[in-house]
């Protein structure tokens, strides 16, 4: 994984929690002595496991629900570090996004020669329907996919509903989620803000 990932990471844990608790998730990865993550720097994957695996910890929460956050969080995060121009000419409508997003991974691969990005295949069953293939060679992923959707329906201003059909972790071939855009509604004061908050 790059830099940038786990820059992420932590940006949204002292964005929602503060610093000491990012520290604190450090040390629980026995990552105490690395000061900053070089955005164009790539890391082993199990850096960002290992954090991971300490946000859980430390936070009381699932890895999935962990993951999902972060997609969710990746959407805003990638726009504010200088992506925005990326994100705005791969579409202007969340199903023209979606079927464009091999070719953003593509054009960032220009800026990240090592990527190892996922691949994406999106069918429309109708306007407001849509299902959407996942693959790639990390495994566990699958529940950022669910946070980046709600990401990207936020960022287009429509809501989604996302359910996953299938799952590489449950024996099947690929992960396949289905997207159904929903009516734009007006905001629901009762529903958590999509960072990773443990009260």
């Amino acid at each position: 994984m790059y830099g940038l990932v786990n820059r992420a990471i932590q940006q949204m844990v002292t964005t929602h929690h503060g610093e000491e608790v990012w520290q604190r998730i450090k040390d629980r990865a026995d990552l105490q002595d690395l000061d900053f993550f070089s955005t164009y720097q790539a890391y082993p994957d199990d850096v960002t496991h290992r954090l991971v695996a300490a946000a859980t910890q430390e936070l009381g929460l699932s890895g999935d629900q962990i993951m999902q956050a972060f997609g969710e969080y990746w959407i805003t995060y990638t726009a504010s570090e200088g992506y925005e121009q990326l994100l705005e000419s791969t579409g202007e409508t969340l199903p023209e996004f979606l079927d464009q997003l091999d070719n953003l991974h593509a054009r960032a691969a220009v800026a990240f020669p090592e990527l190892q990005p996922p691949s994406f295949r999106c069918e429309h069953s109708t306007d407001a329907s849509m299902q959407l293939e996942y693959r790639s060679k990390r495994q566990g992923l699958a529940p950022m996919v669910t946070g980046l959707l709600h990401g990207l329906g936020k960022r287009f201003q429509t809501p989604v509903e996302v359910d996953q059909m299938a799952s590489r972790d449950q024996g099947d071939a690929t992960d396949l989620f289905q997207v159904r855009l929903c009516p734009a509604s007006a905001p629901d004061a009762s529903q958590p803000d999509p960072g990773v908050r443990h009260e």
